[in-house]
């Protein structure tokens, strides 16, 4: 796809933003909205490209967090099991797979607290250099870690560590109480120190308010540099966690998260993440449209569902967007 000719505002680099100011722009008419989103994403990406992130879990279930959102705790009924952690290599073959298929970022979820020293540290390491070693970005999401951890994961070559904060720090409490919203800037504190990127989002749907949303993006937008990174999920309800009876997103609640996460933050990648695999092809072409440019790409994100490679494909070609190739530095 090719931008217009159309003159277009000055990016406008922010840290700024009041909760009040972004609220104002959720509740700007859609058609205003986007506007105001596609000026920023026209500028900060002309080429229209999305990058191509698969996910896969290497630790899942058991995990010590009471998140109210999430099958993989031990505190919550669902159906999720606990299954000893994938060992190296087969986390490796999945990577080349994933390479094959057109993915440009390999992402590794261990459902944990925090990371564990020891053997299971260890294979993560062997996990990040040999996903780095296939000319892919890496990227660990495991709880929160040490500095000297960080530090370990950045020689290895990691590319960014995701570390969400959910929600707003006002709702917090009402979706964890395991672990503080602040033990949570903390830990993308020392992933900053340490020089790797940060991958950074939240979660709609789960009993907030529109002031919450807009509260989570202050949060993210106050923080210099801005997240490389921002994953904007809708909640996936599951049975037997304590949000399985909340009504499914809108999809275009989640398109306006994405046009003011773009408006905001105008040189990260706002990754279109969980509740994809229930938004029409139209809604999601919204959502790149708005700004998204990248996605999860495969049929599963750690326990829940996701277009498959061939629907995603589809959508690619149907938006006219093209995949992000570029080589990754080493």
């Amino acid at each position: 796809m090719t931008s217009s000719p159309l003159t277009l505002p000055a990016l406008e680099l922010r840290h700024d933003w009041g909760t009040a100011e972004i609220q104002a722009l959720l509740e700007l008419p859609l058609m205003d909205l986007l506007w105001r989103a596609q000026a920023v994403h026209r500028q900060a990406n002309p080429g229209y490209r999305v990058q191509l992130a698969s996910l896969l879990s290497v630790k899942t279930g058991g995990c010590e967090e009471d998140c109210a959102y999430c099958p993989q705790s031990m505190h919550n009924s669902s159906d999720v099991a606990g299954r000893p952690e994938l060992e190296v290599e087969p986390v490796l073959a999945r990577a080349r797979a994933a390479k094959e298929a057109g993915a440009h970022r390999f992402c590794m979820g261990w459902a944990w607290r925090d990371i564990r020293d020891g053997a299971p540290f260890e294979a993560m390491l062997a996990m990040v250099r040999g996903v780095r070693e296939l000319g892919m970005e890496a990227c660990v999401t495991a709880g929160m870690l040490t500095d000297s951890q960080a530090e370990r994961l950045a020689e290895a070559g990691l590319t960014s560590y995701n570390h969400n904060l959910d929600t707003s720090p006002e709702h917090y409490d009402r979706i964890i109480t395991t672990r503080t919203f602040q033990e949570r800037l903390e830990t993308l504190q020392r992933v900053r120190k340490a020089g790797i990127s940060m991958c950074c989002g939240g979660i709609i749907g789960m009993g907030e308010t529109l002031t919450d949303r807009a509260s989570l993006l202050q949060v993210l937008a106050a923080m210099n540099p801005h997240p490389e990174s921002v994953p904007i999920n809708a909640l996936v309800a599951v049975e037997g966690t304590p949000l399985e009876e909340q009504p499914e997103v809108d999809p275009l609640e989640l398109v306006r998260m994405v046009a003011v996460a773009r408006i905001l933050m105008p040189h990260s990648r706002v990754r279109l993440s969980a509740g994809r695999e229930t938004m029409s092809q139209e809604a999601q072409v919204l959502a790149l449209l708005a700004g998204a440019d990248s996605i999860f790409y495969g049929d599963t994100l750690l326990t829940t569902g996701n277009p498959d490679v061939a629907a995603d494909q589809e959508l690619l070609a149907a938006a006219g967007v093209t995949p992000w190739q570029e080589a990754v530095p080493a």
